[in-house]
């Protein structure tokens, strides 16, 4: 038997494929109802503050996923980030719906449509907004893209 659960652990670890879009997916989510949120005339009391507090821990949680699916193969804990990772994501929808539940009744058309509205204007990218290394690696880019504008009208200019 001894055998079997050390097979068992060392089982190499499979990250389902729809993992990061699911991610992506409740970041974007969030970050609309938060940005509509930001848009609407409540004051601080009329806000749940402890379930704005469990919003933003889960998206926390999203956050370490997406960073940890970037991280080198043997660098972390799979199964356990995995088995939270998936557990947070469950905890979206009732969470949410707790969240909207508990705010003034006169905010709820107005809520669901402008949250609507932030949605669509999201560029998908903002889903790694916070992500550590991401924000390096698209300044790395934009810079080396730069770069290579300068080196063209340089040569352009030599000519």
């Amino acid at each position: 038997m001894g055998d079997a659960q050390t097979m068992a652990r060392k089982a190499p670890i499979t990250i389902p494929d729809d993992l990061r879009p699911r991610l992506e997916v409740a970041r974007l989510d969030l970050l609309a109802l938060f940005r509509a949120l930001d848009r609407m005339d409540f004051s601080p009391a009329e806000i749940p503050q402890r379930l704005i507090q469990q919003l933003f821990e889960l998206d926390a949680d999203y956050v370490e996923a997406l960073w940890a699916l970037d991280q080198q193969p043997g660098t972390l804990d799979l199964q356990s980030m995995l088995r939270d990772t998936l557990a947070a994501l469950d905890q979206l929808p009732d969470a949410c719906a707790r969240f909207r539940e508990n705010l003034p009744a006169r905010a709820h058309p107005r809520l669901a449509k402008l949250e609507i509205s932030v949605r669509n204007g999201l560029n998908p990218a903002e889903a790694y907004n916070l992500v550590p290394g991401r924000h390096e690696a698209r300044l790395k880019g934009l810079l080396g893209f730069v770069a290579a504008g300068l080196s063209k009208k340089i040569a352009g200019s030599a000519r």
